[in-house]
């Protein structure tokens, strides 16, 4: 055989490496988008993700419409309601974190009612006092609300860590609440209904800010006024619980009770027997309506904030400022709640 030729009754037998096996759930994330190198497919399309570029993508804001619930991972469950479910949720491409609240809508009318007005009040609402909602979603049976994440909690659990608040940090947590119940009120005609400590959230920059519309009411024009008896008891003006009309004022009884709760580390108002507890809803009612108003103790407070507390409280509406005037004759800064000389 001459070299370099091959004998044609020789069988080679080549043999090749066995492919690697590589299981197509590696590239799929827990929300089932598929991710290949920089390609991006999910339900939502297709997205192509550079890899060379080192500098983080800006912060996604309200009005830029990208988000899609399969951009979102789900970190963990940061509430739980009778409805559904808040998670804390991050943005795959930004690394932002947002709050995302699933409401099962096998629920009964009423309940479905006030998501539908929490989502319109959502949809209109920009105001850094107001926690921010980003989009909204109907998904296989569920709304999805895409909400700012407020790092903090709310300032019920943060009143349960401290015990009590400074009159300096109130008047911090005081001035941004009224800015946004001037917002609510003067702005987008709105009563919020159901202003209590578990509904105002606070982040690390020591922002407060307003959440929780499920049981506000839109008014139709600034005189309006509404009759329906909804939201938290313990928070609720004499005049929502005596079935009576109602206007923005009754929001700020509940801003008074919260702050003197806040201040004292107590619910303002005290059942018959103090070591007993109220034996139910009815007698608390009663105590709200019946009772002389809740104030600060001025020999623990300063004149200023019993009087703030004072202007809160007062059982005729009429008799009760708005979030308006109660901006304009304080000072709330820092140094505490100091009537302008």
């Amino acid at each position: 055989m001459k070299k370099g030729s091959l004998n044609p009754n020789v069988k080679l037998k080549l043999s090749l490496p066995p492919p690697k096996e590589v299981s197509f759930a590696k590239f799929l994330t827990q929300s089932g988008t598929f991710r290949d190198g920089d390609l991006l497919v999910n339900r939502d399309g297709v997205r192509i993700v550079s890899q060379i570029d080192t500098q983080p993508p800006p912060p996604i804001t309200p009005t830029d419409n990208q988000l899609s619930l399969a951009d979102l991972d789900m970190v963990k469950v940061i509430g739980k309601g009778s409805s559904g479910i808040v998670q804390l949720v991050q943005h795959k491409w930004t690394s932002q974190f947002f709050a995302l609240k699933v409401i099962q809508m096998n629920i009964e009318e009423s309940a479905r009612k006030a998501i539908t007005q929490e989502l319109k009040i959502n949809q209109s609402s920009q105001c850094p006092y107001v926690v921010m909602c980003y989009q909204s979603f109907y998904d296989n049976g569920a709304i999805s609300i895409i909400l700012e994440y407020m790092d903090g909690g709310s300032l019920a659990d943060f009143l349960k860590s401290v015990k009590k608040i400074s009159e300096p940090c109130l008047a911090a947590i005081c001035k941004q609440v009224l800015k946004g119940l001037l917002y609510l009120h003067h702005e987008k005609h709105i009563i919020h209904r159901d202003l209590k400590p578990s509904n105002l959230l606070i982040n690390h920059r020591g922002e407060v800010k307003i959440t929780d519309f499920g049981v506000s009411a839109i008014m139709q024009s600034t005189s309006g006024q509404a009759n329906t008896f909804v939201g938290t008891y313990n928070y609720m003006s004499p005049e929502r619980i005596s079935g009576g009309q109602y206007d923005y004022k009754s929001d700020i009884w509940s801003l008074g009770l919260v702050l003197l709760e806040f201040a004292t580390g107590e619910f303002s108002i005290t059942p018959p027997v103090p070591d007993e507890g109220w034996t139910n809803v009815y007698e608390l009612m009663v105590a709200i309506v019946d009772q002389p108003p809740p104030s600060a103790p001025p020999d623990q407070f300063s004149p200023e904030f019993c009087s703030f507390i004072s202007a809160c409280v007062q059982k005729d509406p009429k008799d009760r400022q708005s979030a308006h005037e109660l901006m304009i004759p304080y000072d709330c800064d820092l140094e505490g709640l100091k009537k302008d000389s």
